[in-house]
């Protein structure tokens, strides 16, 4: 599943193509894709809308149109490619828009996860996710306080998007071993100094993702480099940057999960998160 930087990525490179086009017309192909409206109803409205700006809250991609919000959640397999000129359905595409000069943003889903909106206000989508991790709202401060108030593992709460919006399994393993926090740490054990050390490498891992284009680790998304400079992800086996130690996979909340056990030891294990 793409994330943060992925989708960063993938909506810088279709601002220049879409921004300031009017949608002709839209053909749906799978309609379990839609979320909301009617099928019916999104074809008329989106008709006519004026892509004004494309943004990104936690892993949506978010169209700004003149009248209406198109939101859009790639999911596991999702895609959203840019043609120029005539453009014939294929297999998986789930919603095709037809712009102005001959342009054509075309959703393509294999595995079917990934869902459409169209609103007038995203807060009804948007409304129980966390803070962004580069915005000013995170902090080091927020961090610990939030941390401090939760009784959780630090990966399955990292990746909670109602605690922290847009980290996913890669860049949780990464900014936790850049942290020196094992996965398994209570969030309610982490002292100011490490809350800080984490806002700082979620930060981190996180712009470096987008100043590679993310990371290109399956068959849905391509372009990106980040794989080439992960620290820990999918590493099981090979020598830790830092140490040298052998790099392990554990499961943590049905995740695979992968730490270095010297640089990340787990000083909590003796209080189990129940």
């Amino acid at each position: 599943m793409p994330e943060l930087p992925e989708v960063e990525t993938i909506i810088r490179s279709l601002r220049p193509a879409l921004l300031g086009k009017n949608v002709l017309s839209a053909d749906l192909r799978w309609n379990r894709t839609l979320v909301s409206p009617s099928p019916a109803k999104f074809k008329k409205l989106i008709q006519g809308q004026k892509i004004l700006d494309i943004v990104r809250r936690a892993k949506f991609l978010q169209f700004e149109l003149s009248t209406f919000q198109l939101i859009i959640h790639l999911r596991m397999s999702g895609d959203l490619l840019v043609v120029k000129g005539g453009y014939q359905a294929a297999k998986h595409d789930r919603l095709i828009l037809n712009l102005v000069d001959e342009t054509t943003l075309v959703f393509s889903d294999p595995r079917k996860f990934g869902r459409v909106w169209l609103v007038e206000d995203p807060a009804e989508i948007f409304q129980a996710l966390g803070p962004e991790p580069l915005s000013q709202e995170f902090s080091p401060g927020w961090l610990h306080a939030a941390l401090h108030n939760r009784h959780r593992q630090l990966k399955p709460l990292l990746l909670d998007q109602s605690f922290l919006a847009g980290l996913g399994n890669i860049y949780t393993d990464e900014a936790l071993h850049l942290a020196r926090l094992h996965p398994l740490t209570r969030s309610d054990w982490v002292s100011e100094e490490e809350a800080a050390r984490l806002w700082m490498a979620i930060r981190q891992v996180l712009e470096e993702g987008i100043r590679r284009n993310g990371a290109s680790i399956d068959w849905v998304y391509r372009g990106g480099d980040f794989q080439n400079h992960f620290r820990v992800y999918g590493r099981q086996g090979e020598s830790c940057p830092v140490c040298e130690t052998k790099i392990q996979r554990i499961v943590v909340g049905q995740r695979g999960t992968h730490f270095c056990p010297k640089c990340q030891v787990l000083t909590n294990a003796q209080n189990p998160v129940k």
